[in-house]
């Protein structure tokens, strides 16, 4: 008489096999999932790289500011309004650097003009 308990223990049931195949499956695409969140990671910061560095890079250079405000005011040359679209409330001359140098120059001769920033 053979013993049907022993010869079912050699071979995984059906159940077994497919919770085995479902665990297999879940850690490869898990493993895929990092990988592919590595990747994504550093498209992001190549992607910001890249838009930094398309960017020109503004120096204050305060001697070559400070000359042109004494040219000015030596020439008795009143500053004028702000014309551009970056100035915002709570702005200093600063803040436009990061947009254009010569509208930071402006704002500098225009502060010292009038001894307040734009409206």
């Amino acid at each position: 008489m053979l013993n049907t308990n022993s010869s079912l223990k050699k071979f995984p049931t059906l159940p077994q096999v497919l919770l085995g195949f479902c665990c297999m499956l879940l850690s490869l695409f898990t493993f895929a999932q990092e990988e592919t969140e590595e990747e994504a990671l550093a498209r992001m910061q190549a992607q910001l790289n890249g838009e930094v560095m398309s960017r020109p890079f503004l120096a204050e250079r305060p001697k070559e500011v400070d000359n042109y405000i004494e040219s000015m005011l030596k020439k008795n040359v009143k500053p004028p309004e702000y014309q551009g679209t970056y100035w915002r409330r709570g702005y200093t001359c600063r803040d436009l650097l990061r947009y254009n140098w010569t509208q930071y120059r402006n704002c500098r001769y225009y502060h010292r003009y009038h001894g307040r920033y734009y409206y």
